[in-house]
Order: structure tokens, then C-alpha cells, then sequence
């Protein structure tokens, strides 16, 4: 029994190291694995002679076939660590890498967020360069100048229409255009049929009722007295609505023949002739106008004001209008309460003297109204820019040399400022300069990267 269990393990010993020689090939863990062979064939020195000589040609291959199984097994727990590992390293380096870029992408955050910086640094050298004006904002009472175009116009409370007062024929014409005429002066002679009439009639009705006064209400009765007066009074009327003067009027009354028919109209007020539009022997109707006079010793200047302008225009301080190179203190007319449905607009009425008739309706004037308002927070408009978003802009000085950027809101313009809304009262401003302030942000803010 002996002898045979030699015989066998020098049978297997070969098996046994091929198969650890063909384990070797596939791990660097082969002599590990060799030593488990070896403690496999002792345990099968300890079976009985049956079993070993039973199993000695069988055991050989069921060995090998374990051990390439074995080695399989451990082979892929070793393909297993090592992609496990490679895994693991992959898995590491992509870590690594994701946290770079995070790393690199907040330093490219932070560097967009100076992009956006809204303040400025400069050193006094720079601020002397660039001349800034730095000041508190303050409310301050300002001027405002409402500026409108304009039209010199007749004074239509002083101007006159010369026109007949029932159908006449113009015989003759004792003026010209443009000539200054004065009160009571003739202007025009014309002829009428109904005139005529009513000349005779005066004539009839003044004599009778002279001869009843003179003979005394008692002696005429009172019929007649009553009678004689009505028809007087009845045919002056009648004269002085044709617009014959009190002086022409006179002439009838005389016993002398006069060519009835014929009257003359007069001027009214001291004033120019605007305009005459008619030629002698032409025959007019009732109301047509022969003459405009107008006294332009005091004119209008129609000023046209927007819809929409709410200034009061009694608490203008000033009024002046511009002829030329001439101003014209003004004073207020008449404020329209009503627009104009053409061009609406609303006119005022702005009254000047011209003593010297320097002036003449029809020629183009403008006209300055200057107010002043209560206390308003207000900047000059060199301290306003525009920013980025098209919003307008101051920029406080938070520091000596810091300058912030401070959106603002315009209110009412005052000549050269402007009020703002959106900036304490004492906040120091840069009042000059800002273009430069701006130009400093915009530098600071450049990003070369286009990050």
C-alpha cells in the first residue's frame, strides 16, 4: 500500500506542476495558488488505497480542470480589481478635473462680476486731470424759461371797422394805407338812396319841431307837441345809425339846398389804416368792411403754448418778447381757455408797447416766460450719463477716490438743470466730469477675454 501511494504521488507530481506552471501564466499569485495544490495532494495521502487507486487515472484531469477553473476565477477577480481600480482612477481624475473647471469657472464668475463694477477709482492726480467738480446736492429754488414762438397782432380792443351801415356807392376816399389817422377825421364819402330819405325826413321832423316849441305845448295841444318831438328824435336816430357824425348831422338842420344823399364816415380811434380793400364807384352792401384802423401805439403778440403745459402763467416773473434783435418787456394779456383744433396749441396774449411803430402786425416774434419754482433737488446737465441700459445716471463720491454710479430719475428742466429723483439730499456729486468718470468705469469694467 505504500509502495502504490508513492507510485501515485509521483504520477501527480507532473500534473501538479503543470498546472501550477499554467496557473503562472495567467497570475503573478501562482505560487500561492501551488501551495494550495500541494496541501490538496496531502489531504489525499491521508484516503484509503480503494479510493486512490479507484481515482489514479481519474484524478489528474478532474485536478487540472479544477485548477484552470480556480485560475479562471481568480483571474477575472483580478481583471475585476484592476477595472475597479482603473474605475476608481478615472473616477478620481474626473473629480479632479470637474472640480478645476468649477474652480476656474467661479474665478471667471468673479471676474464677470467686476464687469459689472458700478464704481471708479481715481487718484487725485486724476480727478485734477479731468477737472472734477464734486459738490453736495442741495434743494435750490431755480429758474425756468418757457420759450414759444409767436405772431404780433392788432390790438382788436383798439382797432376799428370802417364799413357802410345800409347799401351806399363809395364816391370818393380821403385816405390812404398805412396812413396815421386820428379821431374825427374823414375817411371816406359815400352815397345812399335810404340816407338820402332819412336826410329829408330829419330835415321835415327838426323843423316842425322847432316851430311847435316855439309856439308852446298849450297853444299846439298836446297831441301835436307829442307828435312833433317823436318824429325828431326818430329821424336822428335813423342818422346816427347810418353813421353820420353829429357835425354832419348839424348841416341839415340849416334852411340852405344840400345835396342829400351824400355822407361821409370818420375815423373812430387815432389809429393806422390796416387795410382798405375798395376802389371808388363800387357799390357795397350793408357791412361790408372798407377800412381796418388799428391803434399800434400798444399791440398783441399771440403766443402758441403746447396743450399740455400747466405753468401758471400769472406767477411768470418775467415777460419778454424777442423781435429780432430786440426784447420787448411784455405783460399779460389774455390766457385762452381753449385749443386751437389745427395746430393745437393754446394761445396767449401778450400785450407791448410801441410808442416809436416799430412794429406791425404780421411779424414773427417769440416770446420767454421765466418762472421760478420752490426749493428742488437739481444736478447740471454735465453731471448727468446715460447708463448701460439707457437709464440716467449721477456718480457719488463714496470715498476720496471711489465713485459710484447712482441711477436717477429727470424731473423738470430749469434752463442748463435738470431736477432729479432717486439721490439724497447731501449726497456729493460729481457736478463736471462725469464723461470722465464714465470713461474710467467702462475701463474697469473691460473684460480683454470677452468672459
Amino acid at each position: 500500500m505504500l509502495r502504490n501511494l508513492t507510485l501515485t504521488l509521483l504520477l501527480a507530481s507532473p500534473a501538479l506542476a503543470l498546472a501550477g506552471d499554467d496557473h503562472s501564466t495567467h497570475s503573478q499569485d501562482g505560487h500561492d495558488h501551488a501551495s494550495h495544490v500541494q496541501r490538496q495532494a496531502d489531504d489525499h495521502d491521508h484516503s484509503t488505497d480503494a479510493h486512490a487507486q479507484h481515482n489514479d487515472h481519474n484524478e489528474q484531469p478532474d485536478h487540472n480542470h479544477g485548477d484552470h477553473q480556480h485560475s479562471d476565477e481568480h483571474s477575472n477577480e483580478h481583471s475585476e480589481s484592476e477595472h475597479a481600480e482603473h474605475h476608481h482612477d478615472s473616477d478620481k481624475h474626473n473629480d479632479e478635473h470637474n472640480e478645476n473647471e468649477h474652480a476656474d469657472h467661479s474665478h471667471d464668475d468673479g471676474h464677470g462680476d467686476d464687469d459689472h463694477a458700478s464704481a471708479a477709482r481715481l487718484s487725485p492726480q486724476q480727478q485734477q486731470l479731468a477737472e472734477l467738480s464734486i459738490a453736495p446736492l442741495q434743494r435750490t429754488a431755480r429758474q425756468s424759461i418757457l420759450r414759444a414762438p409767436g405772431e404780433i397782432v392788432a390790438n382788436a380792443y383798439q382797432t376799428y371797422v370802417l364799413s357802410p351801415r345800409t347799401d351806399s356807392s363809395v364816391v370818393a376816399r380821403h385816405v390812404a394805407l398805412g396812413e396815421h389817422v386820428r379821431a374825427g377825421q374823414v375817411l371816406v364819402t359815400l352815397f345812399s338812396a335810404d340816407v338820402a330819405s332819412a336826410q329829408a325826413s330829419y330835415r321835415q321832423a327838426h323843423s316842425e319841431w322847432q316851430r311847435v316849441q316855439q309856439l308852446g305845448r298849450n297853444t299846439v295841444g298836446e297831441q301835436r307837441y307829442t307828435r312833433a318831438r317823436s318824429d325828431y328824435e326818430q329821424g336822428l336816430a335813423q342818422l346816427r345809425a347810418f353813421g353820420l357824425s353829429p357835425a354832419d348831422i348839424k348841416t341839415l338842420q340849416s334852411n340852405e339846398p344840400q345835396q342829400l344823399g351824400q355822407y361821409q364816415l370818420r375815423a373812430q380811434v387815432n389809429g393806422t389804416v390796416l387795410s382798405d380793400d375798395f376802389e371808388q364807384g363800387q357799390h357795397l352792401a350793408a357791412g361790408t368792411a372798407l377800412m381796418r384802423i388799428a391803434n399800434e401805439q400798444q399791440l398783441w403778440v399771440e403766443v402758441h403754448l403746447p396743450a399740455t403745459d400747466t405753468l401758471p402763467l400769472s406767477q411768470a416773473e418775467q415777460l419778454v418778447v424777442i423781435i429780432g434783435d430786440q426784447r420787448i418787456p411784455a405783460r399779460l394779456g389774455q390766457d385762452s381757455h381753449s385749443i386751437n383744433p389745427i395746430t393745437r396749441t393754446r394761445t396767449v396774449r401778450l400785450e407791448i408797447d410801441n410808442p416809436e411803430h416799430r412794429f406791425h402786425p404780421g411779424m414773427f416774434a417769440s416770446a420767454e416766460l421765466t418762472f421760478t419754482s420752490p426749493p428742488v433737488l437739481a444736478v447740471p446737465s454735465t453731471a448727468l450719463m446715460p447708463s448701460s441700459d439707457g437709464h440716467w445716471q449721477v456718480f457719488v463720491q463714496t470715498a476720496d477716490d471711489t465713485f459710484s454710479a447712482q441711477e436717477v430719475e429727470l424731473g423738470q428742466r430749469f434752463g442748463d438743470w435738470q431736477q432729479v429723483h432717486g439721490v439724497a439730499e447731501g449726497a456729493r456729486l460729481v457736478m463736471q466730469g462725469a464723461f470722465f468718470v464714465a470713461s474710467q468705469l467702462a475701463k474697469d469694467g473691460f473684460d480683454p477675454h470677452n468672459h
